[in-house]
């Protein structure tokens, strides 16, 4: 339900005073394409994140590690959010006028990437929640400008440089152009950079791995 209200309300809001969206004619599928992949990747990140705290009781045997809670929150949730997803995006081609021309490769690659965003912010953060509580809290006033930048609401096409270049650091924004690129044929999306996003995506991993590697069992015992 989530999902589905924050598009009907944007929808809502943005056809009082625009005629048309900025790719397409539907308003609900032009911001589907930027909050599925956004939500997909905050939701599965989050989880992550507090997965050791969650399964805390469980890590106390032996034959339950560290890896075991990551994995077991990360499948779950990806699996989830994929319902989510088909459940919204095809809903709406199915009840609205869209005229979208889904390119499922390209959409299946958006997902990958939003995936393994989501796993390595959310494994770093695991450490760094467990460690320190107070990163928790200042991580999260920290993300709620997020959905603001991502290019949920807009393309950053339409953002004067220099700021459309500083934009482009985030790492949302070129999965959001991803995914309606994958809907909308037209739209090329020229800024999209598979290789930062994933560079990105495997530099939080390992330095999480290493870390949670070095320091699981204090964090456990305390």
């Amino acid at each position: 339900m989530e999902p589905v209200a924050g598009i009907a309300l944007l929808s809502a809001v943005f056809s009082i005073g625009f005629i048309a969206p900025q790719l397409g004619i539907s308003f609900a599928m032009f911001y589907a394409t930027g909050m599925v992949p956004f939500l997909f990747y905050a939701d599965i990140a989050g989880k992550i994140a507090t997965s050791l705290m969650f399964s805390k009781p469980l890590l106390a045997y032996p034959s339950v590690t560290y890896v075991d809670a990551i994995l077991a929150r990360f499948i779950l949730n990806v699996l989830t959010q994929l319902m989510v997803a088909y459940v919204v995006l095809v809903g709406i081609m199915l009840t609205l006028e869209t005229r979208v021309i889904p390119d499922l490769l390209i959409i299946v690659q958006a997902f990958a990437l939003s995936a393994a965003l989501a796993l390595g912010i959310g494994v770093l953060n695991a450490f760094l929640f467990t460690k320190y509580n107070v990163w928790q809290r200042a991580w999260s006033i920290l993300m709620r400008p997020l959905f603001i930048i991502s290019g949920i609401f807009f393309l950053p096409e339409s953002i004067p440089e220099p700021y459309q270049g500083f934009l482009l650091y985030n790492p949302l924004v070129h999965i959001v152009g991803l995914m309606r690129r994958g809907f909308y044929a037209s739209y090329d999306a020229p800024y999209v950079s598979v290789t930062f996003v994933l560079g990105l995506s495997l530099t939080c991993l390992v330095i999480g791995l290493l870390l949670l590697r070095r320091y699981h069992r204090d964090l456990l015992n305390n």
